[in-house]
């Protein structure tokens, strides 16, 4: 059973994902890292700080550890990890395969924006508190 804190989401390993080694080429996790993000986002967000915010990576930390062919499905999870760090919050995406082994995982540090001055903006607790 997955936490309630946790975002999951099943990618499909396509044609066009697929490098000439023969897996999902890894710009296609990152493109993964970030869908995942948004749908979170998107998914557990107020209406009003979707409305209001929007986010930018500042820091992807990504641990390759196994891939996958053409036609395969993984599993990825994502979560957001301790309180803010001013304007900033870390996220956590983990990629599995059928059998539950971990192929990729990702710690990216997100900066929120606010949409009206495109500054930087301070994430409150009341903004991460559907999250946790």
């Amino acid at each position: 059973m997955t936490p309630p804190n946790r975002f999951t989401r099943t990618f499909t390993a396509e044609p066009q994902h697929i490098d000439e080694l023969g897996h999902v080429n890894n710009t296609v996790w990152v493109q993964w890292i970030q869908d995942m993000a948004t749908a979170h986002w998107g998914a557990v967000a107020r209406p009003e700080h979707r409305d209001t915010f929007f986010w930018v990576v500042v820091r992807h930390e990504i641990d390759y550890r196994g891939n996958v062919s053409e036609g395969a499905e993984v599993r990825a999870a994502t979560w957001i990890e301790g309180p803010a760090m001013g304007a900033k919050s870390l996220r956590r995406v983990e990629f599995t395969d059928a059998a539950g082994k971990r192929l990729v995982s990702a710690a990216t540090t997100w900066a929120m924006l606010d949409r009206a001055s495109g500054r930087l903006a301070r994430v409150r607790p009341d903004i991460l508190a559907p999250f946790l």
